[in-house]
């Protein structure tokens, strides 16, 4: 007797369980309208609410122009899901309007949930005619009864709801005028660069002013007169002074005769040396430099003050022995100035080169010839 009992109450929860599983399954829709009472022209918000289960496949109504007759629907906003557990509940909003006064009832919204079709709840809609006054109401019954041909507005006294608002700016609205306006400005940046460049070009003879290359002689002094200036070998420096004024001096040559001085031993910048210069002072100088800064540097040759004055000084013999002197560029026959100056008898302008092979040579240049 128990156990039937048993089974009966066991078949009965399964029945329960059942039906409740069904009644869960089932998607419902709600639909409410904000503000429920509208003036004429003004607007309204559906809000249809539809609660499925998760990954149930749920089409809310899209509506052509009217709700119902007498209701336009103006906008369709993006529907809004919200996943709860295995619960989603999707939100549409429909923005409306009337222009008839009258109270609308919609009985339903039709929802398709999966293969069927479900039905919201009915709501109303009251639209309102704006309160007019007594003398407004009075010259519309002289419309009616044709006691007027024309319509005056101000005896009418019918003004529109809201004032005339202006429409909010949007950036993208102007991206055209944007685009042309930086075109523009930059044609003219553009035009103003090229007439300023072509002013300077003009007056100075350059669009932009040329780097300075100081010649090879100007840069070898002013680093011997840094060196000069550290006095390294007095203090117990030797080493050091001697690799700087060496380093000075094959880059000198380097830049000077245009041969690779730093991957030469002292020898053979002397022999490529005494190609270029026929001064056996010029050779002798450099031979006194470089001999004993070998010594220095590899034998720990500790040098007198003398030999130490001594190197310096003759490294700036031979840099000035050596160095190719512009004295002035050459005349422009073309420049009446410059013809009338040779032509009263003043020395003609001359290139010459100190210190190379064949020094002894006449190699001086007429401008003029």
């Amino acid at each position: 007797m128990l156990r039937k009992k048993i089974l009966i109450l066991t078949i009965l929860f399964s029945c329960i369980s059942i039906q409740f599983s069904v009644v869960a399954q089932r998607s419902t829709a709600k639909a409410t309208v904000q503000p429920y009472e509208i003036a004429i022209g003004q607007q309204a918000t559906i809000s249809l609410e539809v609660i499925a289960p998760k990954g149930r496949q749920v089409v809310m109504p899209v509506f052509a122009d009217t709700l119902v007759s007498g209701v336009e629907v103006l906008a369709m906003p993006k529907a809004d899901t919200i996943y709860a557990h295995e619960v989603m509940t999707i939100t549409q909003r429909y923005i409306v309007t009337s222009f008839d006064s009258a109270l609308y009832h919609i009985p339903y919204i039709p929802v398709i949930d999966g293969k069927d079709t479900i039905e919201s709840n009915g709501f109303g809609l009251k639209v309102v005619s704006p309160n007019l006054s007594e003398a407004t109401l009075s010259y519309l019954e002289q419309l009616k009864t044709q006691q007027t041909d024309s319509v005056e507005f101000d005896k009418l006294g019918v003004y529109d709801i809201k004032a005339i608002q202006k429409p909010p700016f949007v950036w993208q609205d102007y991206i055209i005028y944007i685009v042309i306006t930086l075109l523009v400005l930059l044609l003219l940046a553009a035009i103003g660069i090229g007439i300023y460049m072509y002013i300077q070009k003009k007056k100075k003879g350059y669009y932009f002013k040329p780097v300075v290359v100081e010649p090879p002689h100007v840069i070898a002094l002013h680093a011997l007169d840094h060196v000069k200036v550290e006095k390294l070998w007095q203090q117990g420096k030797e080493k050091e002074y001697f690799t700087e004024v060496t380093d000075i001096l094959r880059k000198y040559i380097e830049d000077r005769f245009g041969v690779s001085a730093f991957e030469m031993t002292s020898d053979e910048i002397l022999h490529i040396v005494n190609n270029f210069v026929t001064a056996e002072s010029s050779s002798d100088s450099l031979k006194q430099i470089l001999k004993l800064a070998d010594l220095v540097k590899f034998a720990k040759y500790k040098p007198f003050p003398d030999e130490n004055d001594l190197s310096l000084v003759n490294a700036y013999l031979f840099v000035n022995q050596t160095k190719k002197e512009e004295v002035a560029p050459p005349a422009d026959p073309n420049e009446p100035n410059q013809g009338s100056s040779t032509s009263q008898g003043e020395e003609p302008i001359n290139w010459r080169i100190t210190g190379d092979k064949g020094g002894s040579e006449n190699k001086s240049t007429n401008a003029n010839s």
